[in-house]
């Protein structure tokens, strides 16, 4: 007789997080469907005031198949950085010079 309970408390309990795991699933891609769209315009707003090429290359990511955008994804980045390393190296020395 115990051993019936405890096999219906643990299919219950079994049922019950599997339940849990599909609603906060759902909420989980409802959450990230709503921030991917609400910093679609950020991003887009902050690729016009760099003033590069950015906004054509941020929508040619998208419109490239999947198996190719990690690739683009990192490129973007690496510009990035790089930009960003020369625009450390170009405020450095331009303390550097104000300094002498």
């Amino acid at each position: 007789m115990q051993g019936k309970h405890l096999i219906a408390f643990t299919m219950a309990t079994i049922f019950l997080l599997l339940g849990f795991n599909v609603i906060n699933g759902q909420k989980h891609e409802q959450d990230r469907a709503a921030s991917v769209q609400s910093t679609a315009p950020i991003a887009s707003e902050t690729s016009a005031t760099v003033g590069s090429d950015k906004s054509v290359t941020d929508t040619s990511i998208a419109n490239k198949p999947l198996g190719e955008q990690p690739k683009a994804i990192i490129d973007n980045v690496a510009a990035d950085i790089e930009q960003a390393q020369q625009m450390d190296k170009d405020r450095l020395e331009t303390s550097l010079n104000e300094a002498q």
